[in-house]
């Protein structure tokens, strides 16, 4: 392991990582911290670098803040203005990528910008296109077919007569955790649920829309039950695009078997995912929470189809989230002092191809296994390692490129900013050359 460099700020000794060495407290720069969550992979990871917790009226440098903290922080009322050592874990409009009508929304303007760019990326299917979970493009079809109800409720009732024996998946937009979620085989079924949830489709009166999704009914199932992939991104930057892929994530698998019945519709034990809804079930086994680490399926997938195939696989599932974060980029407020640790939730249908199903502001931190806990807190550390310069200060006049040896378990998908020094030295040219520009286009 390469020896950690030493620099010296002030009085203060850190090492590359920002960790501070053990010096007495008089020496130490003391980085104030504040959190909403009463985490210890949080807590633990800032006291390891020596930082001192306050309250969030306080002065601090660095908030690890719940959403709502974050838009209050960010509003207009507030009148808050931070300075160059202030560091938060949201953008002030993450929920542009989190919100599920509006991740729909701007992956489909990001489809119509590119096809009236004549990118090729925005190429449409031909004739013999299927009519599945699919939308009609070739390469920007990671999201199902999905509608916003109850605006969208025309168009849905046209697309679902085209295949009336298709599944839908009903989400509400602002809710986490597999709350509120429901399947449908029927329309009867969606006009009955919406005579009874009150003035759900009320234009006046609701609150809350929700997005109806055409379902994959045919995951990928291993040990015959149903699974989805927990992935971490961190983005340090949308403009110029930021985003890193940490290595260790994991699958979270159904505690009853995958049965595609009308009579198992309404088991969400046997189509939902989420560790909140499956823990409630009598199979529920709380020594491995259900979770499988990301390498012992790499592993599994080479065993029954292949290395090169797999590769295939993990390379789309880097390919979608670039692409998602790349549709979002525009509208995203790119503030100085932000970063966000995104989770990504991605399903794998049977024919290998992935999907993305949602994309999560503030990924669980509660540990339900000691492997959880061990990931998570190991998920921290590297993020503070990426985030913040070498001297471990947050200081938003750095140009967020950390060194190889500060990424940890961390991947970068795509830096924009080294992208465009490439290009501009003509390094394409270079057969050791890196083309981070053009890999994703």
């Amino acid at each position: 392991m390469a020896q950690e460099q030493q620099i010296r700020k002030g009085n203060t000794i850190v090492n590359n990582y920002g960790r501070v060495n053990n010096l007495t407290s008089h020496e130490r720069f003391r980085v104030s911290f504040c959190t909403d969550l009463d985490k210890s992979v949080l807590v633990n990871n800032f006291e390891k670098r020596g930082w001192s917790q306050v309250g969030s009226d306080d002065d601090w440098n660095f908030y690890w803040a719940c959403v709502q903290s974050c838009r209050g922080i960010f509003s207009v009322d507030s009148g808050y203005r931070m300075n160059d050592n202030q560091m938060i874990n949201h953008f002030p409009n993450h929920y542009e990528l989190s919100r599920k009508d509006l991740l729909v929304k701007n992956i489909k303007r990001y489809r119509k910008d590119l096809e009236r760019d004549g990118n090729g990326l925005a190429e449409k299917a031909g004739s013999n296109w299927s009519n599945t979970a699919s939308t009609r493009y070739l390469h920007l079809d990671f999201v199902p077919i999905t509608f916003v109800l109850p605006a969208d409720y025309n168009m849905f009732v046209e697309e679902y007569r085209k295949n009336p024996q298709s599944t839908w998946i009903m989400k509400p937009c602002g809710k986490s955790q597999g709350a509120g979620i429901f399947l449908i085989n029927k329309l009867s079924k969606l006009k009955r649920w919406s005579r009874e949830a009150k003035n759900a489709f009320h234009p006046q009166i609701a609150k809350e829309s929700y997005v109806i999704s055409r379902y994959i009914d045919n995951p990928l199932l291993i040990g015959g039950k149903k699974f989805d992939l927990r992935l971490y991104v961190l983005v340090t930057s949308f403009r110029p695009l930021k985003a890193y892929l940490f290595k260790q994530g994991f699958c979270r698998f159904c505690t009853v078997k995958y049965d595609t019945s009308v009579t198992e519709l309404d088991n969400m034990y046997v189509h939902l995912t989420n560790v909140s809804v499956q823990k409630h079930g009598t199979e529920y086994n709380s020594l491995h929470g259900g979770k499988w680490s990301v390498q012992n399926l790499a592993l599994y997938l080479e065993g029954t189809h292949g290395k090169e195939v797999t590769d295939r696989l993990f390379g789309a599932i880097s390919w979608l989230i670039v692409h998602s974060l790349k549709a979002v980029a525009p509208v995203m407020a790119n503030d100085r002092h932000c970063f966000e640790c995104y989770g990504y939730d991605i399903i794998i249908d049977n024919n290998l191809k992935p999907w993305l199903v949602e994309v999560n502001a503030s990924p669980s931190l509660t540990s339900t296994t000691v492997t959880d806990r061990i990931l998570k807190y190991k998920l921290i550390d590297n993020i503070l390692s990426v985030v913040l310069p070498p001297d471990g200060v947050p200081d938003v006049r750095w140009n967020k490129i950390p060194s190889q040896d500060a990424l940890g378990n961390f991947e970068l998908l795509l830096d924009e900013e080294i992208a465009a020094q490439e290009d501009n030295s003509n390094t394409h040219h270079s057969k050791n050359a890196r083309s981070l520009g053009n890999r994703w286009k």
